[in-house]
């Protein structure tokens, strides 16, 4: 436990609490004894991890918009946080080809206003942009993309987050340089985890189809995709927030992704969920004529290895029997003490990275 040590008593403000991997974060964060305030709309799923595990009960919980300038800068003063962890955003490929300009208005200027927000602070020492992997121009290359590729995502999902990583670094060459505030982005994997309940995603997808006696349905069997449990890339955003804090030099862009054998068309990754899941799960593939999506993606994590001491844990079939034992609940007190298990389970068996 001595990783999570840091954040004990460390007051933290986290945009996008509400959400699939905001609550994660929270489980995680108060398991460290860290004082969280949250600021995020309401879960923007029904059922949500958020109200599930009564999250709202145990931090302090803020609605509020991250396009809400004035309100958000104000919640980051009333908070006085050591650690800012923005995840605030409009997550999925699909629905910003719907919703274009409501997608870069949450995902840019929701990352101006909370970087506004860090600038105008006298107690934050450390900052992390949460985005993606697909913030890269994706060249459909066989090795991983490493942190100075090129940034230009390719739909407005992915593009916006190409965009907040480009104001970030602004906010950070223009307002920072001088000053004890370490700024840094991260980009992850497709993460996987209990508590997922998404449109477009492939493992909550696989679990509607089957608790619903159906079989899955495959759009993009042939995509490979980094995935990754939830827990993987959470650990190296607390890890990079505190070594950053401690060491400002160690500020700047990191991926946070799985080793290459969990890197997975998304036809494997179905097959290693039915055989977990079993009851006889089966898939079938069916293009649905959807937009674009990039066939291969992978990342390449070496700087985060030898910068951060940060190293992927759990396999991709690890990943998958953890999100499918929470799936699996009964009760919503046992979907907490399943998520509660598996935070424990996995920073208490980490090895001390300094």
């Amino acid at each position: 436990m001595r990783r999570l040590s840091f954040y004990k008593n460390k007051k933290v403000f986290i945009t996008g609490h509400t959400g699939f991997k905001g609550s994660w974060l929270c489980h995680t964060l108060l398991f460290a004894g860290a004082n969280i305030t949250g600021y995020a709309l309401e879960p923007p799923t029904s059922p949500s991890l958020f109200k599930q595990t009564n999250l709202n009960n145990k931090m302090h919980s803020i609605i509020g918009d991250v396009r809400d300038r004035e309100q958000l800068i104000h919640s980051v003063q009333e908070a006085q946080p050591d650690i800012v962890f923005h995840l605030a955003a409009q997550p999925l490929v699909r629905y910003s080809y719907r919703e274009p300009a409501k997608t870069y208005e949450i995902n840019v200027m929701g990352t101006v206003n909370i970087l506004d927000a860090v600038r105008l602070s006298n107690t934050v020492r450390s900052f992390i942009n949460i985005t993606t992997d697909k913030v890269y121009e994706n060249r459909e290359w066989n090795w991983g993309y490493r942190e100075n590729e090129n940034l230009c995502g390719f739909d407005p999902y992915s593009n916006s987050k190409s965009c907040s990583e480009l104001v970030t670094m602004s906010y950070r060459n223009a307002f920072f340089q001088n000053n004890n505030i370490a700024i840094s982005t991260a980009r992850s994997g497709n993460v996987i985890g209990g508590g997922d309940y998404a449109e477009d995603r492939i493992i909550p997808d696989c679990i509607r189809f089957v608790k619903a006696g159906k079989q899955i349905v495959l759009r993009n069997p042939h995509s490979i995709r980094p995935y990754q449990h939830v827990l993987e890339c959470l650990s190296g955003y607390l890890l990079l927030a505190e070594k950053q804090y401690n060491d400002k030099s160690l500020e700047g862009a990191y991926n946070f992704g799985p080793n290459e054998d969990s890197c997975v068309t998304t036809e494997e990754l179905t097959k290693i969920f039915c055989g977990i899941w079993g009851m006889d799960a089966t898939y079938i593939v069916q293009n649905d004529s959807g937009p674009h999506e990039a066939h291969f993606l992978k990342l390449d994590c070496s700087k985060s290895k030898a910068l951060l001491g940060w190293k992927s844990r759990w396999d991709i079939a690890t990943a998958i029997n953890k999100t499918i034992e929470c799936a699996k609940a009964k009760t919503d007190i046992q979907m907490t003490e399943y998520i509660n298990q598996q935070v424990e389970e996995y920073f208490s068996n980490q090895k001390v990275s300094c």
